[in-house]
């Protein structure tokens, strides 16, 4: 079993020693300026793993179509040799599978391509993959994913006699669940099913060891592990006005996150978010140096500048609104806007809450029954969560 020792604790070791170069960015990556559509230099190192029992090769660094709105970056990331791409049936209003069925066009059978079905029945999963299907422009997808569930009873028998129809029908090769939160307590649940071929969840540098340990189970009982939120929310360059400020710019931070998730031999795969060129290079680059002492360094200081705002969506918080709000699932929302600039997202994600937790607002409560024990202000950030998108 893994150490109980928790990466705050080694990343907070980092934060004794000087961030050498941290403003002058030494030792750090620092994305060239190249043409659109060009490498920054030669061609990327590829690092591969087996995607669990799946026996399916995959390049270690994948990509995450989530916010994705031009497909040249997704050509070009085939092109560059990234094998594995994940999309969603909800995503850009269904637009998003359209935009990556394009842009993967005649070179689809040369990747692993992923969706996922939110649907909250069998009947409607299955109409969900058909139409998964006609946008994405394939006859079958890689792997289908239940969508962001939480809890075994969000995983219904119904649901699961769904996928194993449309894998039987050949229209899906294998069966996933995707997972925000509560992980710790959902992947030995979904380990014991023995239906399931691969997870997909969040894991990053914030989460504490029991993450390390439920990732590392999963992969021993031969399910691939694939990595989402890999940087912790943290955007690539905030604009100069973000309500983050600083926090989240710190040169090389996100690179060193992702470098971090990598070092871990549990996880096959990551689909950390790709809109632009610049943001493909630098994450291909992930793959061509192990993670330095010196961006071991920056993480410690990036977790303490994030601490107050990012949600590591440990579930901790369960329960304890006493106006019943899901606390983390607003948090990870606002995430969406804060972090990512996707406002639109954030929008639509919020109004996906049932009604009484939209109107709820933290101002009418006298004081907050919500304590977070890593630290979030979580008042704060619900109620901004409130003002901006309600």
């Amino acid at each position: 079993m893994a150490s109980k020792t928790s990466r705050r604790d080694f990343l907070s070791a980092g934060l004794m020693m000087p961030i050498v170069g941290a403003g002058s960015g030494m030792g750090l990556f620092q994305p060239a300026e190249a043409p659109a559509g060009k490498a920054a230099s030669g061609p990327a190192k590829l690092d591969y793993r087996v995607l669990g029992r799946t026996g399916l090769k995959v390049t270690t660094v994948g990509f995450g179509c989530m916010i994705t709105s031009d497909g040249s970056v997704i050509e070009r990331a085939v092109d560059a040799g990234i094998t594995y791409f994940d999309t969603a049936r909800s995503y850009q209003s269904g637009n998003n599978e359209r935009m990556v069925g394009a842009a993967l066009g005649a070179k689809r059978k040369q990747v692993v391509l992923s969706t996922k079905t939110h649907a909250p029945d069998g009947a409607t999963m299955l109409q969900h993959i058909d139409k998964s299907l006609k946008e994405l422009n394939t006859d079958y997808v890689d792997i289908w994913y239940l969508h962001g569930r939480s809890k075994p009873e969000e995983i219904t028998d119904e649901m699961i006699e769904a996928q194993l129809k449309a894998k039987q029908q050949g229209k899906v090769r294998f069966l996933g669940v995707s997972t925000h939160s509560r992980q710790q307590q959902l992947i030995p649940w979904l380990i014991d099913k023995k239906v399931f071929d691969v997870v997909l969840a969040a894991y990053n540098f914030s989460m504490d060891a029991t993450m390390d340990e439920a990732v590392a189970q999963a992969a021993k009982a031969g399910m691939g592990v694939v990595g989402m939120k890999v940087m912790a929310g943290g955007p690539r360059r905030a604009k100069a006005d973000s309500p983050l400020g600083q926090k989240l710019t710190q040169p090389g931070a996100m690179l060193a996150a992702l470098k971090w998730v990598l070092k871990n031999p549990s996880v096959a795969t990551t689909i950390p978010s790709i809109t632009d060129m610049d943001q493909l290079d630098e994450n291909l680059s992930a793959m061509a140096a192990p993670l330095s002492k010196s961006e071991e360094k920056v993480l410690a200081a990036h977790l303490e500048n994030i601490r107050p705002i990012y949600c590591s969506m440990c579930g901790e918080c369960d329960g304890k609104c006493q106006k019943g709000l899901p606390v983390h699932d607003v948090l990870r929302i606002l995430t969406y806007a804060d972090g990512y600039g996707q406002f639109g997202l954030a929008r639509e994600r919020f109004l996906e809450l049932a009604a009484e937790h939209r109107a709820v607002r933290c101002g009418d409560c006298a004081e907050c029954t919500v304590e977070c024990p890593k630290g979030v202000r979580v008042q704060e950030r619900v109620a901004r969560a409130q003002e901006l998108l309600a």
